[in-house]
């Protein structure tokens, strides 16, 4: 699962066997998790974050779209 940002307490990362699904990004703290898709972004899966904390990840990920975009298409090559 490669990390490929941290911001404050985020964890933002990718699980290596995920290349058949849309670009997306997986963001953790501490025992929350929630995944995004990054073309439109939008919320796919969330597991404990609350509604304003996921508003923060979601301007996160926007501010920082292109580079996990890059990233997702270095690891998976598409």
């Amino acid at each position: 699962m490669p990390t490929v940002l941290r911001i404050g307490p985020y964890r933002f990362y990718f699980y290596s066997h995920e290349p058949n699904e849309p670009a997306h990004v997986h963001v953790d703290r501490d025992d929350l998790t929630a995944k995004f898709w990054l073309e439109p972004i939008s919320l796919a899966h969330n597991l404990g974050f609350p509604g304003h904390e996921l508003r923060k990840v979601e301007e996160i990920i926007e501010s920082n779209q292109q580079q996990l975009l890059e990233a997702w298409h270095d690891r998976f090559g598409d």
